[in-house]
């Protein structure tokens, strides 16, 4: 699913116009993101939850040259699923 097809969701679901759709969909992007910035938590119980993981600095190497690089240290988005999304997806595949 991409942006465009959860605003028009929204809309079609809530009897929305879609700039007001698209509106809050935006909103709640930009709230989690500014949450991430601020080092903090995002939890949507069923859903998961995001969160920073700190990736220690170390040397990698260059595929091409095999020269050695410094790579910095570094903060990368963690997701974890919640389980009743876990199940509903276990579900699915459970299936024939």
């Amino acid at each position: 699913m991409t942006k465009s097809e959860l605003i028009e969701r929204l809309a079609q679901s809530q009897d929305l116009p879609r700039k007001r759709a698209e509106e809050a969909v935006n909103c709640i992007f930009e709230a989690l993101a500014a949450s991430l910035e601020s080092g903090n938590r995002i939890e949507i119980r069923g859903f998961g939850s995001f969160s920073l993981k700190q990736h220690r600095a170390y040397v990698g190497r260059n595929p091409k040259t095999g020269e050695e690089v410094p790579v910095d240290s570094k903060q990368a988005i963690h997701f974890k699923v919640g389980k009743q999304l876990r199940e509903m997806v276990d579900a699915l595949t459970d299936e024939p």
